[in-house]
């Protein structure tokens, strides 16, 4: 399979390190991971345990053999041999900095290193590297080894090369790189949830809605319809056989009322915090984080196989992506 990478160096292993963990590991590639954190190996090893859980359910194709999954103690290490670099650090833009700045001195020149930074431009992080055209944002979305989305962004022409050859990799482990040809502080989909996320704090703080009933707003409503149908489509049908013309004729003039607060952001005092905390603790309902995550993950499975019998959007990509695993796998028995 064209551009499937055979050894990454992980460097960081929290939440969304360990999703790219999980996701590569269970696609046969080795990973060499570093980070200081005594504690990342056995996240790596939870989430590559419920990535392995909800693959028995989402595939039914022939997985290549598992991975194998080196801790080392430098970035050096992690990099050496490495065809792809993914820095997965906390969002802080001189230590994302001081490891690219690392990986870019040690690693092969043909080597694309790429940061899952959910905001920071890439501009900034290759700033004063001697290599910088190869350091590119690969933006990826929890939990990362089932959903497919990865923003991939190099900000310039000069990082054309690598921003293809690292959406190259991340389609052969099944995602959907969205290539993104200009930079902007935190890219495409954190920005339209960072709108949705204001408008929840604004309902929770003037007590509009529970936590709970803006959840159930979204999952029982639009959140249905945009895993299908995006938020364009979904207007142009709106429209009805009109089209986009007619809704946006119809429907554009009530931009202008003042429905929404997206121009300013609730203070998170403790009231707030404590409502937030007290309400998100009555949804959970004594669920631990592993139980929540596992219904999540049975949740999303249900869903992507739901699209992959119709052969729409990220369930077309399943099916495409399990038609090539079958192949190289050397295989034919594939679910349609």
């Amino acid at each position: 399979m064209r551009g499937v990478p055979t050894r990454v160096g992980l460097l960081g292993g929290g939440v969304i390190g360990a999703g790219w963990a999980a996701r590569f590991v269970l696609h046969g590639v080795d990973l060499a991971l570093y980070d200081p954190d005594p504690g990342a190996l056995g996240h790596v090893e939870t989430a590559v345990t419920a990535a392995r859980r909800a693959y028995e359910q989402l595939f039914s194709s022939t997985l290549p053999a598992e991975g194998a999954v080196e801790v080392v103690t430098t970035v050096d290490e992690a990099v050496a041999g490495a065809d792809l670099v993914q820095e997965s650090a906390p969002e802080r833009l001189e230590l994302k900095r001081g490891l690219l700045g690392r990986a870019d001195a040690v690693a092969a020149p043909d080597v694309v290193i790429a940061s899952s930074t959910s905001g920071l431009r890439p501009s900034a992080l290759r700033a004063g590297l001697a290599h910088g055209e190869r350091v590119v944002v690969g933006h990826p979305f929890n939990p990362v080894y089932l959903l497919p989305l990865v923003e991939v962004c190099g900000g310039d022409a000069a990082a054309a090369p690598a921003v293809d050859r690292a959406a190259d990799m991340y389609r052969s482990v099944g995602m959907h790189p969205l290539v993104l040809p200009v930079e902007t502080d935190g890219f495409v989909a954190d920005r339209l949830l960072e709108a949705l996320w204001r408008e929840a704090l604004w309902l929770v703080e003037e007590g509009v809605a529970t936590t709970s009933q803006i959840d159930d707003a979204i999952r029982y409503g639009p959140g249905l319809r945009w895993s299908a149908m995006g938020t364009f489509l979904t207007y142009r049908l709106a429209g009805g056989d009109a089209g986009m013309r007619h809704f946006l004729a119809q429907f554009g003039p009530a931009l202008q009322w003042p429905w929404t607060k997206l121009t300013d952001v609730p203070e998170l005092d403790d009231e707030l915090i404590d409502r937030i905390v007290e309400q998100s603790d009555e949804q959970a309902a004594g669920r631990s984080v592993e139980e929540l995550a596992a219904r999540r993950d049975d949740c999303l499975v249900a869903v992507l196989q739901a699209l992959r019998s119709v052969g729409w959007g990220a369930g077309q990509l399943l099916a495409e992506h399990e038609r090539r695993l079958a192949t190289r796998a050397g295989t034919t028995t594939v679910a349609p």
